[in-house]
This record gives structure tokens, sequence and C-alpha cells, in this order.
């Protein structure tokens, strides 16, 4: 099937254009901090408001800034350094996760020291809400035609445009599925046990991990960077590290229930 005919700019003001992407950024980041405030207040984390409207300057520049480095670093480092400008036009697309989690990472350990809350407490909070965000994020992936799949034969292929005229995998939409909604309520489950610290970020980076190296197999890798060893891509590759640091917080949990 060809693809739906979407414009990736949702609203034109005059000469301002605001783009689907840009706006599943700020809803995925509200919509995050909307449902941390409601888990904060059920399992009495004695987190406030007014510390998560604080938190959400932090998200959005750790998010954004860390997704944005890691994308130019790590998938077209060439491109970007030639034209510098364009690292600025993140409304077009082209945003690491794993750099954005890094970014999270660092963000939200200011965040805690400044605010003296308990940091692995918030990456806790943090990991069960996540979900939500890149369920957007992958949404608006499509939306804009990129990090489509491999060539496929299967009735539901869409021929992306910009591409080669093939259909392909709607890898986008898998990954939307797994790493997003898929992810959501196995992250809704694990919330019962917020109070054993570690558990739900190794729980999160676990899954995500998994079901990231999974839906990589129908993603075409980026044409500048192709597979990188023998048929693993840049994303299965940046998985390997963030899996094993989940069972790292899992097991590191499970020690820490044993002894109480």
């Amino acid at each position: 099937m060809n693809f739906p005919s979407i414009d990736p700019v949702a609203l034109r003001i005059g000469t301002l254009s605001i783009y689907w992407y840009a706006i599943s950024y700020i809803v995925g980041i509200f919509g995050c901090i909307f449902y941390a405030q409601k888990l904060s207040d059920k399992y009495s984390l004695d987190i406030t408001r007014k510390d998560f409207d604080a938190l959400f300057t932090y998200i959005v520049l750790g998010v954004i800034i860390g997704g944005r480095t890691g994308y130019v670093l790590f998938y077209d480092p060439i491109k970007y350094f030639a034209n510098p400008l364009e690292i600025f036009q993140t409304y077009k697309g082209g945003m690491s996760f794993h750099g954005g989690f890094a970014g999270f990472i660092l963000a939200s350990y200011i965040f805690s020291k400044r605010h003296k809350i308990e940091y692995l407490k918030l990456m806790d909070l943090a990991a069960i809400v996540t979900p939500f965000g890149i369920f957007l994020g992958r949404i608006a992936n499509f939306i804009n035609g990129e990090l489509y799949g491999r060539v496929t034969n299967a009735r539901w292929a869409i021929i992306f445009p910009d591409s080669d005229g093939l259909p392909r995998h709607p890898s986008q939409i898998y990954e939307a599925s797994l790493e997003g909604l898929l992810l959501l309520v196995i992250m809704y489950f694990a919330s019962k046990k917020i109070h054993n610290r570690c558990y739900n970020i190794g729980i999160f980076l676990i899954f995500y991990s998994v079901f990231r190296i999974v839906c990589e197999f129908f993603r075409e890798p980026d044409m500048h960077i192709g597979f990188i060893i023998s048929e693993f891509t840049m994303g299965q590759l940046l998985s390997i590290p963030t899996l094993l640091l989940g069972i790292y917080f899992y097991n590191r949990s499970r020690c820490q229930s044993i002894k109480k």
C-alpha cells in the first residue's frame, strides 16, 4: 500500500510551521510528567508538584540535547560537522533514544542533587512513564516517513515517500507497539514494586533493549552507516550496554529485597 497522505507540518501560522515531530516530544514530556505526578501521589513518593514543575525544564533540555547529540555522533557525524547549522533543525527528525536516555540520566542526576531527591527513586519513576513518550516519538517517525523498514512482501507493507519505491515494513509502528504500548503495560504492572529501588529501571532497560534489538531486524539500517557487524545494526549494538545495565539494576533490586 502507498504511504498515507500525512503532512508532517501540523500547523502553519504565517511563516511559522509547527511539525508533528515537535508536538510529539512536547506532548510526550507533558504526558510523562503528568503520569509521574499521579504515581508519586498514589505511592506516596514524596515528590511534590513543585518538584515536577522544576523537573520539566531539566528533562526537556536533557532529552533534546542528549537525543540530538547522540544522533549526530552515532549516526551521521560527517554530515552534521560539515553543515553544523543542521544540528539545530530538530524539527526535521533525527533523535537518538540512547543519546536522549543519557541526557535524561545526567539531567535527572543534576536535578536530584539540587532538589535533594533520591536519584534512584526518580529513575524508577521515570522508567514507568517513559514508554508513553517513546510511543509518540515512533508515531512521529512514521508521519515523517523516516526510519522505515526493510523490503518485504507482507500485505501490510508500505511504499514510503523519498524511498526507492519498494514495499517496506512499517518498522516505526512495530517499535511504537513494542517499545511504546506493550512496554507501557509491562511497566504499569512493574510499578507495583516502585518502592523496590532499581527494579523498575532494570525492567524497563531489559525489555526496551530486547524489543529494540528485535525491531531492528525489520528496520532498514541508515544508508550512510549500513550494518556494523554482520547483520547487526548500530541500534542493536547500542542496545547491548543498556541491556547489561538493565540486568545489573534488576539483580541489584533482588539483592536488596533479599537483605530486607
